[in-house]
């Protein structure tokens, strides 16, 4: 497995990737498939601000998952505070590539002058937020019925890890 920037070639992974997160889980609280050129704009807005979009590939090219993080709120005193995402493609969890694609954000977050990471996990979410967890994160609150998807309220739970 190889991790790297993203670039183009990436972009129909990342989208089967995220469109089955959105339409098969409740990692994404939104029920709608995004579109190709969606993901491209997402992508140039995160390297227009400066933010990695890590993929993690194998040997033939192939996106396994992909890790980003951005802006958590938009005032000025939380520039020091990103918020992070993580996926991997279903059948390639549970292989360490999620730990992997998060400890390569933590230096890229670090370099930016980042001091927190945050995570917004379904609460019911118990593989992501031990994964979480394994890697330093704690958590600090939960949001009772903030979201709905598949015809039931979800609790979001949130974890930071002090970088």
């Amino acid at each position: 497995m190889e991790i790297g920037q993203a670039e183009e070639r990436d972009l129909e992974g990342i989208l089967v990737i995220y469109n089955d997160a959105i339409l098969t889980t409740t990692a994404v609280f939104s029920d709608e498939p995004v579109t190709l050129e969606n993901r491209r704009e997402w992508l140039e807005a995160r390297a227009g601000q400066g933010y990695p979009v890590l993929v993690a590939r194998d040997p033939s090219g192939a996106v396994l998952g992909f890790a980003t993080f951005g802006d958590f709120r938009a005032w000025p005193g939380y520039r020091h505070t990103v918020e992070h995402s993580v996926y991997v493609r279903g059948d390639a969890r549970g292989r360490g590539i999620g730990s992997a694609l998060l400890e390569a954000l933590f230096p890229l977050a670090v370099a930016l002058d980042k001091h927190v990471l945050v995570a917004g996990i379904d609460a019911s979410n118990d593989a992501s937020i031990r994964l979480h967890e394994r890697l330093g994160f704690e958590r600090v609150g939960l949001l009772p019925e903030v979201g709905r998807k598949f015809d039931r309220w979800l609790d979001l739970a949130f974890l930071q890890k002090r970088l």
